[in-house]
């Protein structure tokens, strides 16, 4: 077989066009295949002519991208997003304006959830009618998509669907006044029948990677919603095989790579197995036009020197039950309780207990049989930033905390050390130059014992586990990773446990983060607080 001939077979089977419809004087082709056709103009072999027709409507796909008055960023985020923020919204503006879907495979801490949330907001603007968007996340991200369309877009009105199934269907019942729907993959997976007749203008799925897997119940209900534009997030497009890129365009245009038995036929068997060169440059053809993908380093002089994000998560019925219990404890001691030094520290007990609760119960409750919402988050974000070649710190205040996290880390195989107060200085030396060095994964550290006189460079992700008192103490731990001979964009999460004690130490800190008289030890600022302020945090 000639050159000619073997291109000309290669685009009937990229066309998923028959020797039948090969010999007739027109033939019908989906307008995605339009960029893939573009792409052939100068092919060596044949000779593809392009009308005019295709050229302008080449050049205005095109035009979206590059900018124009009409994929202008919404006013109310022309002061917050960054430029290549505002090219992601032209990207997502441009494909859906042509009925397309896509993958934004920004890397992590680029702003996906604020390009899609620009999207949504554009489309209210620019719509005559009542549109609505859905969020399908893990659960550990739902409300953290709810805070952050509240933050960038308070003109969209969002309702997070989670609970009890009794309050789950009490939530539906009014969704129509909403402009935004979230819920999580596992919610939706069991929800998924109350969703026939819903109609959503754009679909977006966050963490895409959780639909890898084709044959799953998840999978199968993310793509059961009647959705007109579909769009995936994730910063790890293909993790172990090209079935799930495959998995991930038939959510976001179904049929575009045809069945997976074609695809494994066409693309994945002979790029696997044999090495093909010419089916690799064949599946990028296809699908590079429906998929943006930027890393920090690309990016990186119009990153600020350190982002901060905070991850909400929700706890479930038995620790919200466990959590309220103790925190009315608590209100009814401060009624009685007197000033004297002993009370007080009987307090920053039981403080220190409700910050417990909200880490994990197992640190209060020996027999307790319920979850940890922020452990689930936690592991999940641990796992995207591992997944994304990243190394992390991670800090908390509670070393049986860190102790019950290890012990997830051995579960799942991912490779730690750890520091403590326990730790002696000549290893804690080691452990910091082989962080550094080697491929360790993760460095779980006691905000106390490490807060200073450590350069962990090796790692660009810091987590803070659980917020304490003081943010000094904070930004100095976070400083381990943010120093002189850092090369990458840091990346800092706080995990905060929805409706909680630790939402009011978030707000203390911005209160007393300026300051010139913060306490250098945390309890020094409780010690002083009267029992109304103490109050105030609950």
């Amino acid at each position: 077989m000639n050159d000619s001939i073997a291109e000309l077979d290669e685009l009937t089977k990229n066309l998923n066009i028959t020797d039948k419809q090969l010999i007739k004087e027109k033939m019908n082709i989906p307008r995605y295949r339009m960029m893939y056709l573009d792409s052939l103009k100068r092919n060596e072999n044949f000779r593809l002519q392009r009308s005019e027709d295709f050229k302008k409507a080449v050049r205005k796909y095109r035009s979206g991208l590059e900018g124009t008055e009409a994929t202008e960023v919404p006013a109310s985020l022309d002061d917050t997003m960054r430029d290549y923020q505002r090219y992601g919204f032209r990207w997502l503006k441009t494909l859906s304006a042509y009925g397309f879907g896509g993958i934004l495979a920004d890397d992590m801490g680029l702003g996906k959830t604020l390009q899609s949330i620009a999207l949504m907001l554009d489309a209210k603007n620019h719509s005559d009618k009542h549109i609505q968007s859905l969020v399908v996340c893990p659960a550990t991200l739902t409300l953290n998509w709810e805070n952050e369309i509240n933050r960038f877009a308070p003109e969209l009105k969002p309702l997070t669907v989670i609970g009890t199934v009794a309050a789950r269907d009490q939530l539906l019942e009014s969704a129509d006044e909403y402009d935004v729907i979230i819920t999580s993959y596992s919610t939706l997976t069991r929800d998924i029948a109350k969703y026939e007749g819903r109609n959503f203008y754009l679909h977006f799925i966050d963490e895409a990677q959780y639909i890898k897997n084709h044959g799953t119940q998840m999978a199968k209900a993310v793509k059961a919603i009647h959705s007109q534009v579909r769009f995936a997030l994730t910063g790890t497009p293909v993790e172990n095989s090209l079935a799930e890129l495959w998995s991930i365009f038939d959510f976001v245009m179904p049929d575009y790579l045809f069945n997976y038995n074609r695809f494994k036929k066409n693309f994945e068997t002979p790029i696997v197995s044999k090495k093909d060169d010419k089916a690799v440059k064949a599946l990028q053809r296809s699908v590079s036009p429906f998929i943006l993908r930027r890393m920090k380093k690309e990016v990186l002089s119009e990153l600020p020197d350190k982002t901060e994000t905070i991850l909400t998560s929700a706890m479930d019925a038995e620790q919200r039950k466990i959590y309220a219990a103790n925190a009315e404890q608590l209100r009814q001691s401060l009624g009685s309780a007197g000033d004297s030094p002993e009370e007080r520290i009987k307090i920053l007990a039981m403080l220190t207990r409700l910050r417990q609760l909200c880490c994990d119960p197992h640190l209060v409750y020996e027999n307790y049989e319920g979850g940890s919402a922020k452990l689930e988050q936690c592991i999940d974000l641990v796992d995207s930033c591992i997944n994304s070649g990243h190394k992390i710190l991670l800090f908390s205040q509670f070393t049986s905390m860190l102790a019950i996290i290890r012990r997830r880390f051995d579960e799942l195989g991912i490779s730690y050390f750890e520091l403590t107060g326990e730790t002696k200085p000549k290893e804690r030396i080691r452990m910091m130059n082989e962080f550094n060095t080697d491929s360790t994964q993760v460095f779980l550290i006691s905000l106390k014992a490490g807060g200073t006189g450590l350069n962990l460079t090796g790692a660009d992700i810091v987590i803070h586990y659980d917020p304490w008192w003081n943010i000094s103490a904070e930004n100095q731990a976070s400083d381990r990773v943010y120093r002189i001979g850092q090369r990458n964009n840091v990346q800092v999460y706080k995990l905060v446990a929805d409706k909680s004690i630790e939402q009011n130490i978030l707000k203390l800190q911005e209160a007393k983060k300026n300051l010139s008289d913060i306490a250098v030890n945390g309890e020094g600022d409780i010690m002083r607080m009267s029992a109304d302020e103490i109050l105030s945090l609950l």
